[in-house]
């Protein structure tokens, strides 16, 4: 078992996670930009999750799954799970519901802090990019029929309160980090960096992200149980897609 560890976790090299962490992403970002110009029909907000339903996800699923295939002899998510040790729902739950209350107090200290350090490359972000990049604009939405906003919300609330988190954990907490589990415990900290640059439809607000995943993906690298992070991830995003339902609501 020993020596079917150390093949999973060491067989990857960091230039072959960065062309497996950002060319699925830079393919998406490039498909919705291309897509936002070319069309106004929908929410920018329901395009992107329309086309990392169809790009994003299944690419990573599929790396997960190929993995698995070729060290356990079938198509499966065991890649993700390797080393994997059972810990009760209620601890698991406890853990996770304790980084996202870690999570509310860094939204409400190092977020506004960041924004004010780096105001001078935001701001000159926001003057380049599309001004869909930014999902929490409210007066872009309004031009959009309630109809179409309800399905936004729906969407958003579903695959990214839970698809979008589960699969980026399976991916970047479960598969990647146990292949690069030769840096030890820097490993869970190159991954956490590398996801949160890795949204390129999110340039914003990256120190954050850092600083809010780093605790979840140790505690789930140290545990060796990543449904830490994903209870964890969820829960963060539920909240985040709950704020904008009530804000769309309100228009």
């Amino acid at each position: 078992m020993e020596t079917l560890n150390k093949k999973i976790g060491d067989n990857l090299s960091i230039s072959r996670v960065l062309l497996l962490v950002f060319v699925p992403t830079s393919l998406l970002t490039l498909v919705y930009i291309l897509a936002g110009y070319l069309q106004n029909t929908i929410p920018s907000l329901l395009l992107f999750f329309l086309l990392a339903m169809v790009i994003l996800f299944p690419i990573e699923l599929w790396i997960v799954l190929r993995a698995s295939k070729k060290t356990y002899g079938s198509y499966s998510l065991k890649s993700a799970f390797s080393n994997h040790q059972k810990l009760r729902w209620w601890v698991i739950f406890l853990y996770g519901s304790s980084l996202w209350g870690f999570a509310g107090i860094m939204s409400a200290t190092i977020a506004p802090l960041e924004n004010m350090l780096f105001a001078p490359i935001s701001n000159l972000l926001t003057s380049i990019i599309p001004t869909y990049f930014d999902w929490n604009n409210i007066d872009y939405l309004k031009q959009y029929p309630k109809n179409i906003l309800v399905l936004t919300c729906v969407v958003y609330f579903i695959f990214n309160g839970f698809i979008g988190p589960i699969v980026e954990e399976l991916f970047f907490r479960g598969y990647l980090t146990s292949k690069i589990s030769r840096y030890g415990k820097y490993a869970p900290i190159i991954i956490t960096v590398l996801f949160s640059l890795y949204h390129f439809w999110l340039p914003f607000n990256n120190l954050f992200r850092i600083v809010v995943f780093f605790p979840a993906a140790y505690l789930a690298w140290k545990k060796k149980n990543i449904y830490i992070s994903i209870v964890f991830h969820c829960l963060c995003n539920i909240i985040s897609a709950i704020g904008f339902i009530s804000a769309i609501n309100a228009i």
